[in-house]
């Protein structure tokens, strides 16, 4: 027997502020589990009612006030939720849980590093080296089929930006950290279920600046989120797209909602 699951991620830049966008992204596309990042809410204060009136009453939360924050809101169970502090510092950047079937989601949001991409210059560059340090290690002990999903803010291909040339110095293009996902995914022999359905060189964005009058026009974008498979799975995945339209409602995320269905 198939079972069929249609998993999203989505950096929503403040759960509560854009609650009437989540609704209408459920409403519409009807995931089974959602995964947020960049929540900027504290646990206690996650507005789980609605998610609840619309069925996702399983919920794995990870909160701080006002700053990054992931949550995952599932239909399904969520069984050994799991919250590793890959930041070592504290920070709400994970989450983690197996479903019934004995695979496992990994909801992460990655720093974002800063403005200057030199460690010695700029602490919040290396606290981002660290973090995927630290996800390589686990990568390479890692045994259970896993779905790795998230803000990774790292856009590593050339069609993954819209200019190569302008971006290749700027923190979340630079050749540093293309070597560092690039280990982070040798680690386990991740399959970027985004480049297996849209391949390279077509172009692929998940983020859009705000400081852009007409984002759409513009489309300065870069593919900051992912969805990252253990090899087993690869096949497992049957479809995957960016909601783009999700990022031209009104007062949006300036991240669009990564939709990707399994058939098990």
């Amino acid at each position: 027997m198939t079972d069929s699951l249609k998993i999203v991620s989505w950096n929503i830049n403040s759960v509560r502020a854009r609650i009437d966008l989540v609704e209408r992204f459920l409403t519409e596309v009807s995931p089974d589990i959602l995964c947020l990042q960049e929540t900027k809410v504290r646990d206690d204060q996650f507005p789980e009612g609605m998610f609840r009136r619309l069925g996702y009453n399983h919920q794995i939360l990870c909160g701080q006030p006002m700053h990054h924050g992931v949550a995952m809101i599932s239909r399904v169970p969520l069984h050994e939720h799991t919250r590793h502090d890959w930041q070592d510092n504290g920070e709400a950047r994970h989450v983690g849980a197996i479903l019934n079937n004995g695979v496992r989601i990994e909801n992460v949001y990655i720093p974002a590093g800063g403005e200057i991409p030199d460690r010695d210059a700029n602490p919040k560059f290396g606290q981002k080296l660290d973090y995927y340090q630290r996800m390589i290690d686990w990568s390479a002990d890692l045994k259970t089929p896993t779905i790795l999903m998230g803000d990774f803010n790292i856009a590593p291909l050339e069609a993954d930006v819209w200019s190569h040339k302008k971006l290749i110095n700027v923190v979340s293009h630079t050749q540093i950290e293309i070597d560092v996902l690039k280990k982070l995914q040798d680690a386990h022999g991740w399959v970027d279920i985004g480049r297996k359905f849209i391949p390279d060189p077509e172009r692929l964005y998940t983020w859009w600046s705000y400081r852009a009058h007409d984002w759409r026009a513009a489309d300065k974008g870069r593919r900051l989120d992912h969805v990252w498979t253990s090899p087993e799975l690869a096949d497992k995945a049957v479809s995957h797209s960016v909601h783009e339209d999700s990022r031209g409602w009104t007062k949006p995320s300036d991240h669009a909602a990564l939709i990707t269905e399994f058939e098990f």
